[in-house]
């Protein structure tokens, strides 16, 4: 069965209001199909095998010692230019963040992105450490970000709508109040709030949280839905699969002026997959589920009574490079040095893709986020990846502000944009893998800590992963599925 699923973004789309489908209604879609699949397990021909994952290290400051001082300019100069996207394509005033941007031409659209601004508010905490820009510059940006949130920008129960003209807040595309959005721009927000130790920003921060209902999205069911539209109300399609919604349960959870109930975090499911015999909890969905929630939440050495999820993402990350490289036989491009497909542009529009299953029209595409996002979980074989595109496709596959979102070397097809929320989940995952600083920074937050402990999460037992033979997978499983 083939899914594809068009975005187009062209400006006079853009203008007309026409929306092809989000990523999220991508995925809808995808779901749907994967309800006629059989069960999650394949064992395809193999055209060559590969070694098991490295167990990383904990990113801690002692662990950037596992970088070569060549690897950490590489990705000082990565996260630059992925700063410079947030602070040039986002409105000084409002502070939201453009959606994507064309590198290759001058012309601009105000269609903002309530998660790219999530990501760009956490942008502001990395580049203020690594000396992008000054303290009292960053700290302004994101004062300005804070206040017009809190006092303009339109929301409904304190969710904001998906997309926003930057310069004024106002509702764009007829898009929904989100609540994975709007619990991505939350964790930025709560990043500022520990790292800027402002009295003003700790004090908005406090109130933008707070005034998000979780009981108003919950009053009916422990399934959150996606979000809701004022002309017809709830979406019909709930968070019940693992997926990046963890961090929307686990906010939800450490609310203390509407918090969701416990029991929601049981609610959803977690379905074992199997790929050349190794098990992990996935969905039909591209490699950025695996990724997202934990750009903020610190996973690492913890676990609930299902799984520990930071090694349940190594674990899917290592078999979406399996299945990259079992793919190189039709995609001869893919390879150990250059695989990663995740929801992305392409020649033909926006899909949303990856696997395994093969999912969409995989056509030898390279989406460097979905190695850029990943790095925390296999250090070495990410790296690889992002040094080799932009040493040998560089020329095509590298602008001002990082990769572009997507290229394809078998078709000389090269993306003329960038993605912001593509772009920030490969910042803030650089800086967790070379010091922690995102992690360490948002889990400060009591919000983040009292929503893990509701969550039932636990400090691994004393027998770490990182004690154990790295090179095997029956030690890494059987923290796995159960």
């Amino acid at each position: 069965m083939e899914f594809k699923c068009v975005y187009n973004r062209s400006m006079d789309q853009q203008r007309k209001g026409i929306l092809k489908c989000t990523r999220r209604e991508c995925l809808r879609t995808l779901a749907h199909a994967a309800a006629l699949a059989p069960l999650a397990a394949w064992n395809p021909q193999r055209s060559r095998r590969v070694a098991p994952p490295q167990t990383p290290k904990p990113a801690t400051q002692e662990a950037t010692k596992v970088f070569s001082d060549q690897d950490e300019a590489f990705l000082q100069d990565l996260q630059a230019a992925n700063f410079r996207y947030f602070w040039e394509q986002a409105n000084p005033d409002t502070g939201i963040v453009r959606d994507r941007c064309n590198v290759r031409t001058s012309e601009k659209n105000d269609l903002g992105s309530i998660a790219a601004t999530g990501f760009g508010l956490t942008a502001l905490c990395v580049g203020d450490k690594r000396g992008f820009v000054s303290h009292a510059d960053a700290r302004e940006r994101a004062l300005n970000t804070l206040r017009f949130h809190w006092k303009k920008l339109p929301n409904h129960r304190g969710f904001f709508y998906h997309f926003a003209n930057i310069n004024t807040g106002e509702r764009l595309w007829d898009s929904e109040v989100s609540s994975i959005d709007t619990a991505i721009l939350l964790c930025g927000i709560l990043t500022c709030r520990e790292h800027f130790q402002h009295s003003e920003i700790s004090l908005l921060a406090a109130e933008i949280f707070n005034r998000v209902d979780w009981t108003w999205l919950s009053e009916d069911t422990t399934i959150l839905p996606h979000g809701w539209r004022p002309e017809s109300g709830f979406l019909q399609y709930r968070w019940d699969n693992y997926s990046e919604m963890m961090m929307m349960y686990l906010l939800g959870l450490g609310s203390e002026s509407h918090p969701l109930p416990a029991s929601s975090w049981d609610a959803w499911q977690r379905t074992p997959f199997e790929y050349d015999g190794i098990r992990y909890i996935g969905s039909f969905a591209p490699l950025f589920i695996h990724q997202y929630s934990q750009a903020w939440f610190d996973f690492r050495g913890k676990h609930d009574k299902y799984t520990d999820y930071f090694h349940n993402s190594v674990i899917a990350t290592d078999v979406h490079r399996r299945f990259c490289i079992d793919m190189s036989g039709q995609f001869p491009d893919y390879s150990d040095d250059l695989w990663g497909i995740t929801a992305s542009d392409s020649s033909r529009g926006y899909v949303a893709w990856g696997g395994p299953p093969e999912t969409g029209p995989i056509d030898g595409t390279v989406v460097p986020c979905a190695a850029g996002g990943s790095l925390p979980f296999l250090p070495d074989a990410t790296l690889r990846v992002l040094r080799n595109v932009k040493d040998r496709y560089g020329k095509g596959a590298w602008c001002q502000y990082g990769f572009v979102d997507a290229f394809n070397p078998l078709a000389n097809w090269y993306d003329h944009d960038v993605i912001g929320i593509d772009t920030g989940i490969t910042m803030a995952m650089v800086e967790n893998a070379r010091t922690g600083f995102v992690w360490e920074t948002f889990m400060k937050n009591p919000e983040a800590q009292r929503g893990m402990q509701r969550a039932g999460f636990q400090s691994l037992p004393a027998l770490e992963l990182q004690d154990k033979n790295p090179t095997s997978y029956s030690a890494l499983l059987q923290y796995q599925v159960r």
